[in-house]
């Protein structure tokens, strides 16, 4: 007569797994995907007419970056530590160029009469272009605009822009508003090199 074999006592099996599972779920990190932190205009009110806004071309800097991750702003090549200053230069114009944007004074709420300028910085970049170069590209951008804005801070309040208060930075805001805008990525080439 054959032996039964005693069978194992599997009834505590689920709750050690279940144990397990927790244990994991609550030591284990998840990796965060880091992105661009930008603020995008709020939605249009349906109700609101379109209107074409014609930019005269003298307020236009258009910033392109090629397949080759060679910058141009406007048709001159540039290298990625002078973009700031150039940007800078264009916004600002400060020997009233006419080849560069036009200003016109504009009563700003709580400082006065003020010359703002009408620049507008346009990017656009090559579908090859290298994503580092693309970011390096924007932060110098960025970084242009928010030296500007410290600068009238400074000189309007004697504070820079980030320790001012709402008010007074909508009015600075005001005093440098350019913005930077984003053209669809194109096929720019690698003709200039």
């Amino acid at each position: 007569m054959a032996k039964k074999t005693p069978a194992i006592n599997s009834s505590s099996t689920a709750d050690i797994a279940f144990l397990l599972l927790c244990y994991f779920l609550m030591t284990t990190t998840m990796g965060s995907q880091t992105g661009l932190s930008r603020r995008l205009p709020p939605m249009p009110d349906p109700n609101q007419k379109v209107e074409d806004q014609k930019v005269n071309r003298r307020n236009i800097i258009l910033v392109k970056i090629n397949s080759a991750d060679r910058i141009f702003a406007g048709s001159d090549p540039i290298d990625i530590s002078q973009l700031k200053e150039k940007i800078k230069i264009f916004v600002t114009n400060p020997t009233d160029s006419p080849n560069l944007p036009a200003k016109e004074p504009k009563e700003i709420e709580g400082i006065g009469t003020r010359n703002v300028t009408k620049a507008v910085i346009s990017l656009q970049n090559d579908r090859g272009t290298t994503y580092d170069v693309y970011i390096a590209v924007q932060n110098e951008l960025v970084k242009a605009i928010n030296e500007l804005r410290d600068e009238a801070a400074m000189k309007e309040f004697g504070k820079k822009f980030l320790a001012l208060n709402e008010d007074q930075q909508k009015a600075i805001k005001e005093v440098m508003p350019p913005q930077i805008s984003e053209a669809e990525p194109k096929d720019v080439g690698k003709s200039r090199r």
